[in-house]
């Protein structure tokens, strides 16, 4: 069962500690706070984990300061929507919302190679606006004998150079829980400049213990990539492992599949899905292009591959996309063949605005239709 507290209840109040204190002598019940921001407000929810079958949803309501009492009847205990539109669902890190009315543009390197390039790639967004960014820095590849990235040799010019261009948040994937004490360091040696929000990637996506590490730390919001080879009810329950250890900061990214049926895509595209984790979660849902698609091939109408899926994406109500470009694919380390090239950056920006207007009409189609307004 969910608690939800008034919004004007705090740690502080008398009420608070009434309410908690009466939970925490529950016999064979559980009990975990989390505080979940708001576009306006902070709310407490307190999740109560065990035999609550016999528990009475009225009694609960009754305690001081419980503004709603929700019976949890999903796997997703935290992250899950469980049929209660009032709930809150996204949140604001370093400026930036990300939730499922929003939609922001991740575009980037997949992997760091020169601080030239990060610094085209940049300057570059600079110009057209955009304050987000991805930037590999980590990288696991399936060959060992690939580029695995600079780690955190690089992170000290990234930082900085985002701050000379005004990038707020960095997408960065992580393989191990020490990077995030890496990336922790040079953040505040660099000042600060900018904010980094953690990414798991589809190959760590059933690597409990770090799912388990990254959960713990509020520090970083954190991207969760789908598992390339796994059910979407797989890859739901392994997301919420972040949110039972704490952080229930989440986006939730699809990036294809693995199988031949794809072909000749790189992998077959599950955008599709978008609308049903916005149904069964809270959580923003990115979609990945670069990595579903894997190539620049383009049909007659001299459109991208890439960029048909990623409006594919947005058209469905995606709530970010990740991209990838390089100043230079052929000499990008990891992943050039699909890179966009910076000429095509206000390009493939105008082709999403556009797909987001489309959303948006749809949107409110279906609002008229259904009386809302």
């Amino acid at each position: 069962m969910i608690i939800i507290l008034d919004p004007n209840i705090t740690e502080i109040s008398e009420e608070y500690r009434t309410t908690l204190d009466h939970l925490s002598q529950m016999p064979g019940i559980t009990m975990r706070v989390h505080k979940v921001q708001g576009a306006q407000q902070t709310l407490t929810e307190i999740y109560l984990i065990g035999d609550t079958k016999t528990l009475s949803a009225e009694d609960l309501h009754a305690l001081p300061g419980v503004e709603r009492v929700i019976r949890v009847s999903e796997e997703y205990r935290i992250l899950g929507r469980h049929q209660d539109q009032q709930r809150t669902n996204g949140f604001e890190y370093n400026g930036i919302r990300f939730a499922q009315d929003t939609l922001n543009i991740f575009a980037g390197l997949c992997a760091v190679d020169t601080p030239e390039h990060v610094e085209q790639m940049l300057a570059a967004l600079r110009d057209h606006g955009q304050t987000c960014t991805r930037m590999g820095a980590y990288k696991p590849r399936t060959n060992p004998y690939s580029f695995q990235g600079h780690g955190k040799d690089c992170l000290p010019y990234v930082f900085d150079l985002a701050g000379k261009y005004g990038i707020k948040v960095i997408a960065m994937e992580i393989t191990h829980e020490d990077h995030l004490a890496e990336i922790h360091e040079s953040l505040e040696q660099a000042g600060r400049p900018t904010g980094v929000m953690v990414q798991i990637g589809t190959r760590n996506t059933q690597n409990f213990e770090l799912l388990k590490a990254v959960g713990r730390q509020q520090e970083f919001p954190v991207l969760f990539k789908r598992g390339f080879g796994i059910t979407l009810n797989e890859s739901l329950n392994a997301a919420e492992y972040l949110a039972s250890e704490g952080n229930s900061r989440v986006v939730f990214c699809l990036r294809g599949v693995k199988t031949n049926m794809g072909d000749p895509h790189r992998n077959l595209v599950d955008f599709s899905q978008v609308p049903v984790i916005k149904r069964l979660t809270r959580m923003p849902v990115c979609v990945d292009p670069s990595h579903s698609v894997g190539s620049r091939e383009h049909a007659p109408d001299g459109i991208l591959d890439l960029m048909h899926a990623a409006a594919q994406g947005v058209v469905a109500g995606a709530n970010m996309v990740l991209v990838d470009f390089h100043p230079e694919p052929a000499k990008a380390l990891v992943d050039g063949p699909q890179a966009l090239l910076l000429s095509e950056l206000g390009w493939f920006l105008d082709d999403l605005a556009l797909a987001r207007e489309c959303y948006e009409k749809r949107l409110a189609l279906s609002r008229r239709r259904h009386g809302q307004h």
